[in-house]
Order: C-alpha cells, then structure tokens, then sequence
C-alpha cells in the first residue's frame, strides 16, 4: 500500500534527504520518498499497523528536523 502526506515547515533539501534515507531504513517501508519542492512525503508498506510506523516517522522528523511536521488526517 502506498500512503501520502502533506509536509510543513521543512527548511531544506538536506534535512529532507536525511529524512527519507532515515524513513527508508525502517524495516517495514518499502520505498519513501520524501519531496523538498512540493513537501509531499509518499511511503510504500505492506505493514497492518500504519498508526505505529507513522509514529515512527514522527519521531524521525522531530529527531531531525524539529520545528517541521508530517500532516497526518
């Protein structure tokens, strides 16, 4: 399954890069990629527990990035 979200607040195409390299290690992505210019962060998963990888995905952008956020509905 393929998710998308809205990005806020993020200050660079570096901190991005270092976002998604951190998202992609995680076991249970697949494939992210994570937009500078449109701030759209897109994660592929087969995992059931969306709620717990997304909470890890906070805690990447609050470790790196701090004052951005992922937009989560």
């Amino acid at each position: 399954m393929k998710k998308s979200y809205k990005v806020e607040e993020l200050c660079c195409a570096n901190c991005a890069a270092k976002i998604e390299a951190a998202i992609s290690k995680l076991p249970e992505v697949e494939e992210a990629t994570l937009n500078f210019m449109t701030l759209r962060l897109t994660i592929s998963s087969d995992t059931a527990d969306w709620d717990k990888l997304m909470q890890k995905v906070v805690a990447i952008f609050a470790k790196i990035e701090p004052d951005s956020r992922v937009v989560i509905r």
